[in-house]
């Protein structure tokens, strides 16, 4: 999330910084107020795109989980959740689902190291928890 703000700061002020520059520059291009305006609104529609990077995030409690990813979410039941896998290799973590479904856990990425092994270990306490019960 961090890096997805960051990233999205960066790309604002680059574009702003060229913008500003282009115009007073001697490039042999005739740069216009509204090349301007579109060179930062461009950096404003990128950094919003990375700014989607910082969407995912996981909520999980004694009755479900609920995932949200870059464009979507969804609330799911414990029972409905077969096991918590995180696949050697994967670069997150995924819900198996009946009928050999699963659902992608962005918010759980190897990248984060022991935060994900953390993260991991909570959400499978719970759903081991909810099985208990059931």
């Amino acid at each position: 999330m961090i890096l997805a703000w960051a990233g999205a700061v960066i790309t604002v002020a680059l574009f702003t910084v060229i913008a500003v520059l282009l115009r007073n520059s001697d490039t042999g291009v005739y740069f216009r107020f509204a090349d301007q305006v579109s060179l930062v609104v461009m950096g404003l529609l990128i950094a919003g795109g990375l700014l989607l990077m910082a969407r995912p995030r996981v909520r999980a409690d004694a009755t479900g989980i609920e995932v949200r990813n870059v464009l979507s979410s969804r609330r799911i039941e414990w029972v409905d959740v077969r096991r918590i896998a995180f696949p050697d290799g994967a670069p997150w973590a995924r819900l198996d689902l009946p009928d050999d479904e699963y659902l992608p856990v962005l918010a759980i990425q190897a990248v984060d190291g022991t935060r994900a092994v953390e993260g991991i270990r909570k959400v499978r306490a719970l759903h081991a928890a909810a099985r208990a019960e059931h």
